[in-house]
């Protein structure tokens, strides 16, 4: 019996000793064969300046650049916040002896000074630009400058907004006052042709020959009770008053802040104008500063 058994075991090994196990995946055929169904795909690997000119995969996923009719209006709001910031150093000035007290022309010619520098280095003199009054206009038309939107690519006016400074009434009596070496003949001749009418009327009769796409814009420097704020009132619809009032001046207009809740800001006076529907009449009240 146990011989048997000793018998039995001796075969099972002589047995698994004359076959070896082998790999399936060793076999030269089968390795042939995977390496032959393999799909090979010749990748290209950019070098140098390929290399870093490479789109990103997510730059696909941008949208595309839409140019903005309205992208002049951040740059103007910074524009007139520089401008408004410069003139109320010279509003605010108080001269402890009371000599001295800035004249209302270099108050405005600071204004404008300043905005028009800033427009420059913003480069949107393109879009939206500004254009100064001669003396001789400033008399005939009430405008001390002249705002303008601009089409593309005709850079005709789209929108213009006529501007008037008012100073407060202590400094307006010399508003208009230049000195005589400085009133030439048409300049004389400006003034007995503009005689029988206010400087607030001739601005209105200006914006109101051009159509409701020119807005008349008093600019006040200084109010009753905020000598260094910068206010407006911009309408285009001020001929209205024409023949229901006695006249249109300072007075009146200051009358359009009484009673008001809400005052735009410079942005906010933009965006109104150019989202407005043509032909619509639009009174708004602006704080600059």
């Amino acid at each position: 019996m146990g011989n048997i058994i000793s018998s039995s075991n001796s075969g099972n090994s002589s047995s698994s000793s004359s076959k070896p196990f082998t790999n399936p995946f060793q076999s030269s055929k089968l390795l042939s064969t995977l390496r032959a169904s393999r799909t090979k795909v010749h990748v290209p690997v950019p070098s140098g300046d390929a290399a870093s000119k490479q789109p990103s995969i997510f730059s696909t996923l941008r949208w595309p650049n839409v140019s903005n009719p309205n992208d002049f209006i951040p740059l103007y709001s910074d524009c007139i916040s520089k401008a408004c910031s410069r003139t109320q150093e010279y509003l605010l000035f108080k001269d402890p002896e009371d000599k001295f007290h800035p004249n209302p022309e270099v108050l405005t010619q600071i204004f404008l000074m300043t905005y028009i520098g800033q427009s420059i280095n913003l480069n949107m003199m393109a879009t939206f630009n500004c254009t100064v009054m001669t003396p001789e206009q400033r008399v005939l038309l009430g405008a001390d400058w002249v705002w303008a939107v601009l089409e593309k690519p005709t850079k005709n006016p789209r929108i213009q907004i006529a501007v008037q400074v008012l100073h407060t009434p202590t400094r307006e009596a010399a508003a208009e006052d230049y000195p005589a070496e400085a009133r030439t003949e048409s300049l004389q001749m400006a003034q007995r042709e503009s005689s029988n009418r206010t400087v607030c009327e001739r601005m209105v009769d200006f914006c109101a020959s051009i159509g409701k796409d020119c807005y008349a814009l008093f600019l006040f420097m200084g109010r009753k009770n905020d000598a260094g704020g910068i206010y407006g009132v911009l309408s285009n619809n001020f001929q209205a008053a024409i023949g229901k009032c006695d006249k249109i001046d300072r007075e009146l207009i200051e009358n359009f802040f009484k009673g008001s809740r809400y005052l735009h800001t410079p942005t906010g006076m933009l965006q109104t104008i150019t989202t407005k529907r043509d032909e619509e009449p639009l009174t708004v009240l602006i704080k600059f500063s």
